[in-house]
């Protein structure tokens, strides 16, 4: 097929997205009956967390070494080949599962390590690649769909994993998740994906090295302001709210009595959120000002979010703020993506955003190191009946098990109104879409310029 003749624009996006809603839903799938699986197999939860270490830290790591390759590569067969390199894992899995009936976790590891050194091409690979198939005015719409489809297989994939794990067991569930990844691949295939024109290098220049390409997109960010301002709130928001979300299972299981089902109700009312925020960002495209969806959505996640949550004590409180949580965060995501593709050329945007994501995700695992001493060690002890800050703010979140928890996770709620407001006080944060003129923007001629140029 001609290149010109495939689908293109929103038609052709939507079958992509297509495509990776069906590979989310069977990777979903995989994800849980492998996690059913090692805690089966192990009996112990520091298996399941080095299996999601082995995933997420080569992603993270990989990411600057990614956006360089993706920005000299055709990002078409890059995200082909992301694609391909999961759905061979999986089916190395399944064929020693088919042949040998047991999966050593050292084969779980080092898959999970190849996938996730393949996974830190797709997110740059893909978002450059949208940005030019795409008008402008859709890039939210487009985040949004993207939010949605990943929420709707966070409810889908474990319901149907749980329902599908008896009958056919962990070899048909990966069947599945092959087939999808067949799904998602031909769904890029058949579209039209424009590439970038090539950088210019100046006469006489020669093309910057790997490495240094690597380092291209901090330096890129460090030199704009208004995106490092934005950047730094993402960031500081990403370090804050996940110590609220990370502490808000343990202590829902805390001030439950370990009671399974609540925290399931919780969980999956929270998971609808999502499926709502996304839908409505792909049908309404956030605000006119997207800077607006970005920081003011930050203080509105915050209050109606970890807010509600650390000052609930029961299943009610905590489904409703869980659902407004994840309600607005495919609002701040894609009005935060729809900023960072208007503004960033093309050309470089693999080693931008891989980058920008670098940035905001790593702050992650260092909260995960933190949470939990700080819950244990800290706060569970003075908020127990007679503990120092019992009286202070017993009345707030109530003593006793899971009491510090939920003041751990009203203070990350306080924290995020405060980085939200503080963000859109700045101005040159606040006037980034202003300040900074969209890559495809064509220079003004000033008048005074061009009447004396006139002959």
């Amino acid at each position: 097929m001609n290149e010109n003749n495939r689908l293109s624009g929103m038609r052709g996006f939507t079958v992509i997205w297509f495509g990776q809603l069906v590979s989310m839903l069977g990777t979903g799938m995989t994800n849980f009956a492998l996690s059913f699986y090692i805690f089966q197999k192990t009996g112990q939860a520091t298996a399941l967390t080095i299996a999601i270490f082995c995933f997420v830290a080569p992603s993270i790591i990989l990411s600057p070494l990614a956006g360089a390759l993706v920005d000299r590569s055709n990002r078409k067969l890059v995200i082909i080949l992301t694609d391909l390199a999961a759905g061979f894992v999986t089916l190395a899995w399944l064929v020693i599962l088919a042949t040998s009936g047991d999966l050593e976790l050292w084969q779980i590891y080092l898959g999970n390590i190849i996938t996730g050194a393949f996974n830190s091409l797709q997110f740059p690979a893909f978002s450059a690649a949208v940005s030019l198939m795409i008008p402008k005015a859709q890039f939210s719409r487009a985040a949004g769909m993207l939010d949605f489809a990943g929420a709707a297989s966070n409810i889908l994939a474990p319901a149907f994993a749980g329902a599908l794990l008896g009958p056919i067991g962990l070899v048909g569930i990966m069947l599945i998740d092959v087939v999808t990844f067949v799904v998602a691949i031909v769904g890029v295939a058949i579209v039209r994906m424009p590439q970038p024109e090539p950088e210019e290098i100046p006469a006489g220049g020669q093309r910057p090295s790997l490495w240094q390409d690597s380092l291209y997109g901090f330096r890129y960010i460090r030199q704009r302001p208004s995106l490092l301002g934005l950047q730094f709130a993402f960031t500081a928001l990403n370090f804050i709210s996940a110590f609220g979300a990370i502490i808000a299972t343990p202590m829902i299981l805390a001030r439950t009595a370990n009671n399974a089902g609540s925290l399931a109700v919780v969980e999956s009312i929270a998971a609808f959120g999502g499926v709502a925020g996304g839908l409505l960002m792909s049908t309404w495209g956030g605000p006119k000002r997207k800077v607006k969806g970005v920081l003011l959505g930050m203080s509105a996640e915050s209050i109606l979010g970890p807010v509600v949550i650390g000052l609930s004590r029961a299943v009610p409180g905590w489904a409703i703020g869980s659902f407004l949580s994840q309600f607005f965060i495919p609002i701040i995501n894609g009005s935060n993506q729809a900023i960072w593709q208007s503004k960033v050329p093309p050309a470089v945007q693999g080693r931008v955003f891989a980058t920008r994501r670098m940035i905001a995700q790593i702050s992650f695992p260092v909260a995960v190191l933190f949470a939990g001493p700080l819950a244990d060690r800290v706060f569970e002890p003075v908020m127990n009946s007679g503990g120092v800050f019992a009286a202070l703010f017993g009345p707030l979140v109530g003593t006793g098990a899971g009491a510090g928890m939920s003041l751990m996770v009203l203070f990350s709620g306080l924290l995020g109104i405060a980085v939200g407001l503080i963000g859109y006080s700045i101005p040159a944060v606040r006037n980034v879409e202003t300040i900074l003129p969209d890559f495809d923007a064509t220079p003004v001629v000033p008048a005074a310029t061009a009447a004396e140029a006139a002959p």
